[in-house]
Parts: C-alpha cells; sequence; structure tokens
C-alpha cells in the first residue's frame, strides 16, 4: 500500500465519528479526521516543538490536575494540623 493510500486509509477510518461527535455533529467527517490526524502526527513527530501547546504533556509536573489537587489536598491536612 502506498503511503497516500495507508494516509487516505487513516483518515477514511478516523472519519468513522465517535459516538459522542456524532452528538456534536459535523459538517465534513472527512476534513474533522484530516485535521485530527495532521496535528496527532505533528505531536508525534515533534514532541519537544509542541509539548508547550498541550495540556496533555505539560512542561512542568507541577501544572498536572492530578500534582495539583494532591498539593492542594497536602496543603488543607498541613492547615488542619496547626
Amino acid at each position: 500500500m502506498s503511503e497516500s493510500a495507508a494516509d487516505e486509509s487513516r483518515i477514511d477510518t478516523r472519519a468513522e465519528l465517535l459516538p459522542e461527535e456524532l452528538d456534536a455533529g459535523s459538517d465534513d467527517p472527512h476534513a474533522q479526521a484530516e485535521a485530527i490526524l495532521a496535528e496527532s502526527d505533528e505531536r508525534t513527530n515533534a514532541p519537544e516543538e509542541t509539548r508547550h501547546d498541550s495540556v496533555q504533556t505539560p512542561d512542568e509536573p507541577e501544572a498536572t490536575p492530578g500534582h495539583q489537587a494532591a498539593a492542594a489536598a497536602e496543603a488543607e491536612g498541613s492547615e488542619q494540623d496547626s
């Protein structure tokens, strides 16, 4: 399978909307799939260049919601001990 045929197959597969996408609707599932896959490929091929744009890969561990919640709980526990 050629690269363009493989790309087209990926796009066709991704264009099959997920249930939540069906609920929201899509004017052009094929174009939506192309955009999603292009962004995914960019993040995969250049993670250091795209890291700052992604909430899923923060630069600092302190920026993650789980870390923030743990820090808040720890701080609250410290205040109660005082």
